[in-house]
Order: C-alpha cells, then sequence, then structure tokens
C-alpha cells in the first residue's frame, strides 16, 4: 500500500482512530508541565537577580510581553519551543512508529531536503523584501527606511538566530505535523488534512483579520507544500527564514515586532512568497526525483511445505 504524508499514521499496524486523541492530552499535560517548570524558573531568575532582569518580572506578571525586550522575547518564543518536546514525547509513548514518521515519508527528517529548502527561501525572500524596500516604497512615496541600532539589537539578534529555528520548527510539528497526520488518519483527502488545522494555527497569533487572512495564507501552502513533498522540511524552511527574517529585523527597528495588525499589501506579500516558494520547491522535489510516499508491501504468505512421510 502507498501512503501519502498525511496517512502516514495509518502506515503503523498499532494505529487506531482514538490514539491521535490520546497523544493530544499526553502532549498538553506534558507542555503544561514544561510551562510551569519554564515559569518557575524564570520568577525564580528575576527575584535572585532583580537588577539584570529589571522589569522582565513586572511585564511577564502584567502580560505585557514587549518582545522588543530581549527577556519577554526569549521567554516568548521559549514558550512556543516547549511543544516540540511536547509533541515528541507523547508521540513517543502513543505512536506512531517509527517517530519519524511524523516528519516525513522516509520515517526521518531529510536533513539534506531541509538544506536544500533554505537557500530557496532565503532567496525568494530577499528579492520580495529587496524590492519592496527598494521599489515599490519610494514609488509610494513611503518614507524611506532607517536602521536603529540599539542596547538590545545584538541579543535580539542572537535570540533570533538561536530560538526561531525551534520554535518554527516546533509550530510546524503541531499543526502540520501532528495536526495534519491525525486529520488525514480519519479523511482520506488531503484537502481536510491540509485546510482544518488552518483556523487553529492562525486563532494562536493574536492578530486582526487581515494578519489572521495573512497566516491563513502560509498555513495552507505550507500545508499543501508538506502533502506534496511528504515532509514537513519545506514548511519549516519557509518558517525559519520568515520568522527569522522578520525578528531580524524588528532589531533593527525596521519592522515593529509586537504588530498585531496587518494589511493588504502585507497579505499579498505573503502571497507571492509563498507561491514562488512552493513553485520552486516542487521543481527541485521533481529535479531530485524525491520521495514523497511510503509504500508497504504486504507480507508473503507462507509456503506449504508438503509433510514428511515415512517409508512402509
Amino acid at each position: 500500500m502507498i501512503f501519502a504524508y498525511h496517512r502516514l499514521a495509518r502506515s503503523w499496524e498499532g494505529y487506531a482512530w482514538w490514539k491521535p486523541l490520546v497523544t493530544a492530552v499526553i502532549g498538553a499535560a506534558i507542555y503544561l508541565a514544561l510551562s510551569l517548570v519554564l515559569g518557575v524558573v524564570s520568577l525564580a531568575l528575576a527575584f535572585a537577580f532583580p537588577s539584570f532582569f529589571g522589569d522582565f518580572l513586572e511585564k511577564l506578571t502584567s502580560f505585557d510581553l514587549d518582545l522588543s525586550d530581549p527577556l519577554i522575547f526569549a521567554f516568548t518564543l521559549g514558550s512556543i519551543a516547549l511543544l516540540l518536546p511536547s509533541v515528541i514525547l507523547a508521540t513517543l509513548i502513543m505512536g506512531p512508529r517509527p517517530i519519524g514518521l511524523l516528519s516525513s515519508a522516509a520515517g526521518r527528517l531529510r536533513w539534506r531536503w531541509l538544506l536544500r529548502c533554505v537557500p530557496l527561501a532565503l532567496a525568494v525572500y530577499a528579492v520580495v523584501f529587496g524590492l519592496s524596500f527598494l521599489v515599490l516604497d519610494p514609488l509610494t512615496g513611503a518614507e524611506p527606511l532607517r536602521a536603529a541600532v540599539g542596547p538590545s539589537t545584538i541579543a535580539l539578534i542572537v535570540l533570533a538566530l538561536v530560538l526561531t529555528p525551534i520554535q518554527a520548527t516546533a509550530e510546524e510539528y503541531v499543526f502540520r505535523g501532528f495536526l495534519g497526520q491525525t486529520i488525514g488518519g480519519w479523511l482520506r483527502h488531503p484537502a481536510w488534512a491540509i485546510l482544518l488545522p488552518v483556523p487553529l494555527f492562525a486563532i494562536g497569533h493574536d492578530y486582526d483579520v487581515w494578519g489572521i487572512l495573512d497566516v491563513s495564507i502560509f498555513a495552507v501552502f505550507a500545508g499543501w507544500l508538506t502533502w506534496r513533498t511528504g515532509g514537513l522540511e519545506a514548511a519549516i524552511a519557509a518558517h525559519v527564514v520568515n520568522n527569522t527574517i522578520l525578528f531580524v529585523l524588528g532589531a533593527f527597528d525596521l519592522v515593529d515586532m509586537n504588530a498585531d495588525s496587518g494589511s493588504l499589501y502585507s497579505l499579498l506579500t505573503t502571497l507571492v512568497i509563498m507561491a514562488a516558494y512552493s513553485a520552486l520547491v516542487v521543481w527541485q522535489a521533481r529535479r531530485i526525483a524525491l520521495p514523497t510516499t511510503r509504500t508497504l508491501h504486504p507480507a508473503a504468505p507462507p509456503v506449504a511445505v508438503p509433510a514428511l512421510t515415512l517409508g512402509p
């Protein structure tokens, strides 16, 4: 039998429709426990070193999550990153096995394919952002962007480079991986696995309507790429590059790191970026003949051996 990415859970002989529900409960419990540990450690450090942590405790307890503050930035991205060990540990407990099926049809994370996708994403983002900043902004009369280097710039860049890959990967494993395969185990057509997780992913971002639509477009393309390439690698590369670039730009005050609103312009930008990136990814996948499904061959029936007979 041939299994596409969204149906990989069913390729495990121990699959049962109810097991993903138990996995979700276990994963949520692990995440709450890890979040509690992170919160306790953060509060302990804030009390132990008040001069270093400054107003971190006050911002944290008042839910003033200002991402331009390196400590708040680290805490926020760290909180999201905890989703990754949570979903992995829960899957280790409940299956499917091998756990690598959560990554791709190959039963593992295909690192070479992931590293091939990263420069594709970087190239697309560089071209689109370059055209936006250098061509479209002057044509529309927008004020030229001016980078600002502050006391937190270096810290934010380092944190973005270290934490963003984990944060973005965690979201892909939860929404395109676990949720996609959970729904794919129940509903055969890939459209369900691609589209149904989108509202949950979008609602998790505290944006206005334009921002929600923007995030939803990204999620649809990421889900389609996951199904089309048979793994999470292309979606992870796009997510990591997108978030890292935005956070690094934010470190230089070129974008608002705390923006909670979108626009038609940003929505169209995301559409162009993801469409161009998807086309390049599919071209590369065809070029290297990337396997996108898992094939299981039925066990051969036992060969009947005639009984030995002794002489008369």
